[in-house]
């Protein structure tokens, strides 16, 4: 017998813990080299596990649920016999490289790999287990999965399922490829036992489990709900108060006619340079920052309060910012001032898509220069942006609305919608501020400048 111990992996920069999702695998099952076993959530996102060893799992170190230090042991692996080579480390898609999860820079990688956010070879830490608590102070137990094929389904669907006591194999599928949808779960949650559809697949051997209780996520009663802030939320919340606090906000705010910019996004839809992207307002405000940026670079900016430095980026990684089931997120796009507007906007889809899966990576997570908010999606005119941290500035879209507006001398009705510009006045004065809004707006009011400033 030859165990091997798989360690919970530092997967974003310098995360000291993580909670345990989901378990894929239970003692005895085999795995390989790369197969994934579990799914985790840290402070920035959800990743998937593999496994970096063949052989069959012995024991598996903590229950779903349970907060996790780094560096502790999560499940043992009994090697003996098993093919294949042994202790590689698992590498990241060509999208995510080693430096962006913590791969130490000695560690082999395979880039045949699926993609998965591992850091690999860490430090052993103390391990202490920090189980999450059910309503009647009990830690809920591990649950084996069912034999046979995984069932298809996103994170955020396992994780409903989960909450609902939904058996994902006793499901029958009606996305496409035969993933399972949250309708499905819904609907399997309903059903009763004894008459829900099974799919075909071979039905998991029984396994004892207690009385039902409370979903660990939220403890209920009659008069108040009490949910544990853990993960995204915790860290967004930690980071937002620290912003809030250190930085000086200062936020300006312009009201303007967008109705120029309303009739561009109609006509690039039938543009054949469009043709298969996504055309909504987003995109072309995103285009009038990125302009707007370009004439006033020092927005562009972060303060360096170990340095006491002013650090002046000479790239802009947009950020933008996006509700998920997981908490509030901010990926960013990479390079956005160098991407044309078709590129851009594959970008802006990609995003928004990988964002509402709960797939975002910490490392599109990291990195950002400048933040977008768009509230004017839930009917919202304007609002007071807090900073992303390590931001010098983020802009509010408020919700577009027809409005009586003079244009020409006379009162029309026009499409018309407000932007704030929250910043920090450390390194943003009024004057660069209230000039680099302007020119956002004047981009939008007159698109043409779109190209005539760029």
């Amino acid at each position: 017998m030859a165990i091997r111990e798989f360690r919970m992996p530092d997967v974003g920069e310098g995360l000291t813990e993580a909670d345990i999702l989901t378990w894929y695998v239970k003692p005895g099952d085999p795995v390989v080299d790369g197969q994934v076993v579990c799914e985790i959530e840290t402070a920035k996102a959800a990743v998937e596990l593999p496994v970096p060893f063949d052989g069959v799992v012995r024991e598996i170190g903590f229950p779903e649920g349970a907060t996790v230090d780094v560096g502790a042991v999560i499940i043992s692996v009994d090697t003996a016999g098993a093919a294949g080579p042994q202790d590689r480390a698992v590498a990241a898609a060509p999208v995510v490289t080693a430096a962006a999860v913590g791969v130490t820079a000695d560690a082999p990688a395979r880039t045949e790999r699926r993609p998965v956010l591992v850091g690999y070879g860490v430090v052993e830490s103390s391990g202490k287990r920090r189980p999450r608590k059910t309503a009647n102070g009990t830690a809920p137990g591990s649950r084996g999965p069912a034999a046979g094929p995984r069932p298809l389904a996103k994170p955020p669907v396992r994780k409903l399922a989960k909450d609902l006591g939904v058996d994902l194999t006793a499901v029958r599928p009606s996305g496409g490829g035969g993933t399972i949808t949250r309708a499905d779960v819904h609907a399997a949650a309903v059903v009763d036992i004894g008459t829900r559809e099974i799919v075909e697949r071979p039905v998991p051997t029984p396994v004892p489990t207690p009385v039902p209780t409370p979903s660990p996520a939220a403890a209920t009663d009659a008069r108040e709900t009490r949910t544990p802030v853990k993960g995204v939320r915790k860290a967004t919340a930690a980071a937002m108060v620290g912003s809030a606090f250190t930085a000086p906000h200062v936020t300006e705010f312009v009201t303007f006619d967008i109705t120029r910019t309303m009739k561009l996004v109609e006509e690039l839809k039938s543009d054949k340079d469009m043709a298969g992207l996504r055309v909504n307002p987003l995109l072309l405000i995103a285009k009038a920052v990125l302009v707007a940026v370009r004439r006033n670079p020092e927005i562009n900016a972060a303060w360096d309060e170990a340095a006491q430095e002013i650090v002046l980026k000479h790239y802009v990684n947009l950020g933008i910012a996006a509700a998920t089931p997981r908490g509030l997120i901010v990926p960013n796009i990479k390079d956005a001032h160098a991407q044309t507007l078709p590129e851009l906007s594959k970008s802006l889809s990609e995003l928004v898509a990988t964002a509402r899966e709960g797939k975002t990576t910490p490392a599109a997570m990291q990195g950002g220069t400048f933040t977008i908010t768009n509230i004017g999606v839930f009917g919202v005119d304007t609002g007071t942006p807090i900073l992303n941290p390590g931001e010098s500035a983020i802009l509010a879209i408020g919700a577009i609305k027809l409005q009586p507006w003079v244009h020409k001398g006379k009162v029309k009705p026009r499409q018309v919608t407000t932007l704030a510009l929250s910043f920090d006045h450390r390194l943003v004065d009024g004057e660069l501020g209230s000039k680099f809004l302007a020119d956002i707006a004047a981009v939008l009011e007159q698109p043409k400048r779109l190209v005539t400033w760029a």
